[in-house]
């Protein structure tokens, strides 16, 4: 080709590219230049003369950039086709280009050195060590020109360790190849890489203080960026000796450059890597040389300097990464000490305890908690643990933890040191308070740890602490709470102390009961606090709460002096009642709700844990109770509620049948004659009666203030709460004898095991029919024609609520509004909650009564029919939203405590029709979703915007996984599923390893399912259910499905006569989840086993499963042939399960889906080189015993 034809193409060339960079193009004019340079790339026979013309140092830098590209694309695409002379030239050419085809180091674009060291690695994948030996020779004696090579081969030694080792993108004998030549080739290779630094690092410290040698010193520096960047590339998988080498010289050099700004951050992220090294213990022994003076001297000094310095950002990133490298030397330090390695306790220990305490108390919240996980590790050593060094650290730990576990540091505020740092870590209050709520809990795991070494430590701390609280003046800070004048907000400075203590005590005091024995525990000091907390008096909702959290973690105390008893119910019944403006009007916020119900769960909690002791003040209780219960607007339903649910927790410790059952049915008498009441019956028959009562149909003036029908509400609210309570609570003594002894104990089943029965039986089937009414109605409310009477005010009544869409979409909750907002705005959000509350607690009634009530639930008449006939009418109208609690807290409950013996008479005929129904649903739910992803977004209609449907969308998605999840607990037991993680495994194979998933061979049907698989329509819905699944958009479900569900389905039907049509369909549902989820890797690997379980199980007697492979794209014929006669000849020897798995997915590929960013992606064909290591394999037809020489085993044996 003449050099008119390329200087005329580069011309062209140099105009399109113009054009595609100049931001003034139109986009036709653009696409048209893009157009001619990719034409030009695929099709032009003179690319790579063209391309070195434009690549020349006088182009401008976007052209040089493009001609770069070009040679790249040749190397990639096209150097299989090339002569061999071709590829000389242009590797010659391209070597020239490194050695003068460059501007100087600190001129040149990072970009072309980027791509220019990019094509040395492609030729490199493509001939080194096979055709090009001298490779890294060449490169030596490029480095040796100057600053800017050397940089050029840094770049080219990393980038071709990360495409070999880190990303693995090449074929897998290529890569053994390059791999096995590295490793070879080390010694040099590192002791390069440590010359380059140390000579480049050298000058640069001797020139940078000589302003004449600025620029020379400069390049030193970005030599010595660049090798620091290369090692961090080969430290992570080299040999732990060339790390070690030399008495650990590396290791020294990197500390050294610790304390040298321009390299300091490139020095720890080596350090890091280094350090952070797993591999057998032995070889790690030399890491141990970080804990000795010097480094220990170069570590602290330079930390001392980057703070320092005050908040920078690269000192702050430099911080971190020192921090880490701390972390990671105490994770060493843990694994080498007490084990064989025969290390001892470093005489540096002390000193790296404060330096490490100095990171946990440096103001950055961010970097406290990265030194948690440290501290855990050090105070659970079996031998650190006991090291008076760390013993002594443990105040010191704590002391930093109560100024840690305050709540400060919002990027948006400026009241703490903390808030600079939040501001370069996190991007909101929501993203900070998120990381803080996980932050604190982790370090209440590390405290307890602490608290185990020293339990009295601690608790005198806590007490300092709360006494300190108690008498200190509250503090409410600028924001004022609207929840009313001079309370505090959550943001207040008083309120965060509380916080923070009441968090501390409770870790603190609870670690000490379980360390210390009885006789060791400070009673005196734990009452005079509980006395202090009890006499102490507020009317600020949010520091009450704290109060009666100390209250509770205090409690263990009493059962040391019960007369205190009394005193602390008071306190707590006091706290249910709790109103900052008696007889008020206005909605009570979200922080005085939280208080009462704080209260009663904290009166729940105590009758659950301690009931002996509550036991003998069992009266007073109860009068209590009485007492608050008799005025009905003192406390909301759930509040009457939460406290009767205490009283049947203590009346469990009656042990008496007949007593129990008579308080119970005393208890209950209210709510019987309420629920039972004629009027009540009619209400819950009829749903236009029911809208009605509840005041869903009228039209009203004030919705904030005016609602005629909340008494009605709030009725049917109290009834079906205490109905829940009882189901829930009351049960019959843990221990056979004594259940016996009470009146407990009814009889035996056949298998031996007893049966109980409650004493709530009785009163809670009376009230059975009208719950089963009440739910029937609430699912008829969904009736088009119902909804159509709810009138205006409350046509949305029956939507979701919005705390439960921003659960559903993953939204976090704004901070301050959950405090100090009323809990419900206005009578729309009332109903709206009435009607969520009252579906999902009956639903928990029906779910609780079949543990609770066992054999007197299951056998009442007909009940099979009474669910049908209500739980799962009308389910046509009912939303997604309500569908998934029915059959996550009824359902599901129901069917795992149903006894075998009811199966055929209650589960069959109730899980048939709904089985069958739900896959209906389904599938018609994902066509809709599936059109909507193919229709082009232009012609979507509006009226459905997009946050309604992603809303759908994500629904369709948790109900599918609730639908797959209770299939799988009906139908499958999981035995051994825990031990399914193949473990890794050492050698060349692990990119085959790292995504298998192999299902648990003990997969087996339960009892229940092998029952719902006898029943065909049953059988059939189950199977088409699992298997349609398989191609519905939901990564997770298809995964779970794959691997617990499909086999163990289909496993049952195998013995019997399969239509040859349906085989054919299991198949190629497995092979469409492939198109769709073969981008996932587990899903990739679980579907393929699946396939292949179908494939040998049923190919031979199905020819028909060989016309479906035949329609996989790109399938070869041939190879198909081998795998088939090697399956159908039962007579050659099987080859192992793994290579056959394995070519049955080279046969599968063509239907295995991409990401979308491969889909179109262009090929890259890498050929394999003659082999270097020739690995002879004996044949398999000789024996061992006789080799060919007789000298095999038995000549091992000869006298």
């Amino acid at each position: 080709m003449s050099a008119e034809q390329v200087s005329s193409l580069c011309e062209q060339l140099v105009k399109a590219v113009t054009v595609i960079m100049d931001p003034a193009s139109t986009q036709r004019y653009r696409l048209e230049a893009l157009k001619f340079c990719e034409e030009f790339k695929e099709k032009c026979p003179i690319c790579v003369p063209c391309g070195l013309k434009l690549a020349e140092k006088t182009q401008t830098a976007i052209v040089r950039h493009f001609g770069l590209q070009i040679l790249e694309h040749v190397v990639k695409f096209r150097w299989n086709n090339m002569p061999r002379l071709e590829k000389v030239y242009l590797k010659n050419n391209v070597m020239g280009l490194i050695s003068s085809g460059t501007q100087s180091i600190l001129e040149e674009e990072s970009h072309i050195k980027d791509v220019l060291s990019r094509i040395v690695v492609e030729m490199i994948k493509r001939e080194w060590p096979q055709h090009w030996p001298d490779m890294l020779k060449e490169l030596d004696t490029l480095s040796k020109q100057g600053e800017t090579q050397t940089e050029l081969v840094m770049f080219i030694l990393l980038r071709l360790a990360e495409d070999v080792v880190t990303f693995q993108t090449l074929p897998t004998q290529r890569r053994r190849d390059i791999q096995q030549t590295l490793t070879q080739n080390m010694e040099k290779i590192f002791s390069f890489l440590l010359t380059t630094l140390q000579q480049n690092v050298n000058k640069y410290r001797r020139m940078k203080t000589d302003l004449a040698q600025e620029p020379k010193a400069q390049a030193n520096c970005r030599v010595g960026i660049a090798a620091l960047n290369t090692l961090a590339g080969y430290i992570d998988w080299v040999a732990l000796s060339h790390i070690t080498a030399d008495n650990c010289k590396l290791l020294e050099m990197l500390c050294l450059l610790l304390n040298e700004p321009e390299l300091q951050i490139g020095a720890a992220e080596c350090l890091l890597i280094a350090v952070s090294r797993k591999g057998k213990l032995e070889d790690r022994k030399p890491l141990m040389v970080l804990f000795g003076d010097v480094a220990m001297h170069y570590i602290l000094s330079a930390a001392q300097t980057a703070d320092g310095e005050g908040l920078v950002e690269k000192h702050y990133v430099f911080l971190k990464r020192l921090c880490q490298v701390l972390c990671a030397l105490g994770s060493q330090l843990c694994a080498l000490l007490g084990s064989d390695a025969d290390v001892e306790t470093p005489a540096n220990f002390g000193k790296y305890l404060d330096s490490f305490l100095a990171f946990t108390t440096h103001p950055s919240q961010f970097l406290r908690s990265s030194t948690q996980i440290t501290w855990g590790a050090l105070f659970r050593h079996e031998v650190l643990s006991r090291d008076p060094l760390l013993l002594a650290m443990i105040p010191k730990y704590l002391r930093a933890s109560m100024t840690n576990l305050v709540k400060v540091g919002f990027p948006s505020k400026t009241d703490s040191p903390s808030c600079e740092y939040s501001r370069f870590d996190f991007d909101s209050d929501e993203d900070f308070n998120a990381f803080f709520n996980s932050f604190r809990a982790q370090q209440g795991e590390v405290m307890r740890m602490a608290c185990r070494l020293d339990p009295r430590t601690g608790f005198q701390m806590a007490g300092e602490w709360l006494k300190y609280q108690l008498t200190a003046p509250v503090d409410t800070g600028p924001m004022n709470s609207k929840t009313g004048e001079g309370l505090c907000s959550i943001f207040s400075p008083s309120f965060v102390q509380w916080d923070a203590m009441t968090f501390f005590s409770e870790s603190v005091i609870s670690q000490m009961f379980r360390t210390l024995d009885k006789d060791e525990i400070p009673v005196n000091d734990g009452i005079d606090l509980l006395q202090l907390v009890l006499n102490f008096e507020t009317k600020d909702p949010l520091i009450l709460s704290c109060v009666l959290t100390n209250v509770s973690a205090l409690f263990p105390f009493v059962t040391y002096r019960p007369e205190y008893l009394p005193q602390v119910l008071s306190k707590l019944f006091a706290s249910v009642t709790f109103e900052v403006i008696e007889e008020s009007k206005a909605p009570r916020t979200r922080a005085v709700k939280n208080v009462r119900r704080h209260a009663c769960s904290s009166i729940i909690k105590m009758c659950r844990d301690y009931p002996q002791l509550v036991l003998p003040n069992f009266e007073m209780l109860y009068n209590h109770v009485k007492q608050l219960l008799s005025n009905e607007l003192l406390l909301t339903q759930m509040e009457k509620c939460a406290l009767m649910e205490a009283l049947v927790l203590i009346s469990n410790q009656f042990k008496d049948y007949e007593r129990q059952k008579a308080f119970l049915e005393e208890l209950m008498a209210p709510v019987a004659g309420l629920w039972l009441s004629p009027e009540m019956q009619r209400v819950l028959l009829d749903p236009e009666a029911f809208i009605s009562y509840v005041g869903a149909d009228n039209k009203i003036a004030d919705p904030v203030l005016e609602d005629p029908s909340g008494l009605n509400r709030s009725r049917i609210s109290f009834c079906v709460y205490t109905i829940l309570g009882v189901v829930k609570r009351a049960r019959w003594p843990a221990a056979t004898e004594e259940a016996k002894a009470g009146g407990f104990l009814v009889g035996y089943m056949p298998s031996g095991s007893p049966i109980y029965r409650n004493p709530c039986t009785e009163q809670v089937l009376k009230l059975l029919d009208n719950l089963l009414a009440l739910i029937r109605t609430h699912n008829n409310l969904y009736m088009p024609e119902m909804v159509a009477r709810m009138g205006e005010t409350f046509a949305k009544a029956l939507d979701m609520l919005e705390v439960e869409k921003n659960a559903i979409l993953g939204l976090p909750q704004p901070l301050l509004e959950l405090y100090d907002s009323p809990v419900y705005k206005t009578v729309l959000e009332r109903m709206q909650g009435f009607f969520c509350t009252l579906y999902d607690n009956c639903f928990h009634i029906l779910g609780n009564a079949g543990p609770s009530m066992q054999q007197d639930f299951y056998t009442v008449e007909g009940l099979a029919t009474q669910l049908l006939s209500s739980a799962f009418i009308n389910l046509n109208n009912i939303p997604d939203y309500r569908l998934r609690p029915m059959l996550r807290v009824f359902v599901k409950p129901l069917v795992l405590s149903c006894p075998s013996e009811y199966y055929e008479t209650l589960v069959c005929p109730m899980l048939g029709p709904l089985f069958t129904y739900l896959h209906v649903r389904l599938s018609q739910k994902w066509q809709v979703i599936n059109q909507r992803s193919m229709l082009c977004e232009d012609d979507a209609a509006d009226d459905n915007p997009e946050s309604q449907e992603m809303l759908e969308e994500q629904l369709v998605r948790l109900l599918t996984r609730e639908v797959m999840d209770l299939i799988t607990v009906c139908c499958v037991s999981k035995k051994g599923v825990e031990h399914n993680t193949t473990a890794a495994v050492d050698g060349d194979d692990d990119e085959a390893m790292a995504t298998e998933v192999t299902p648990p061979a003990s997969a087996e049907l339960t009892e229940l399912g092998k029952c719902l698989m006898k029943q065909e329509d049953v059988c059939t819905a189950l199977l088409i259910t699992a298997y349609t699944s398989l191609s519905w958009k939901d990564t997770l479900s298809c995964q779970r499905t794959t691997t617990q569900l499909c086999w163990p389905l289909l496993k049952q039907v195998l013995p019997g006569n399969l239509l040859p049509d349906a085989v054919s369909w299991f198949f190629t549902s497995v092979l469409k989840g492939l198109q769709i989820h073969g981008q996932h890797d587990g899903c990739m690997a679980a579907l393929v086993h699946l396939a292949f379980q179908i494939y040998e199980a049923l190919r031979p007697r199905y020819a028909e499963l060989k016309a479906v492979m035949e329609q996989v794209p790109d399938i070869q014929r041939d190879s198909l042939e081998q795998f088939d006669s090697k399956l159908l000849n039962p007579t050659l020897q099987k080859v192992a399960d793994k290579r056959r798995k394995d070519h049955f997915k080279r046969l599968i590929t063509g239907c295995i889906g991409k990401p979308l960013g491969e889909q179109f992606r262009k090929e890259v064909h890498i050929r394999n080189l003659p082999s270097l290591f020739k690995m002879v394999k004996p044949s398999l037809e000789t024996d061992v015993l006789e080799n060919e020489d007789g000298e095999g085993l038995n000549a091992l044996f000869e006298p």
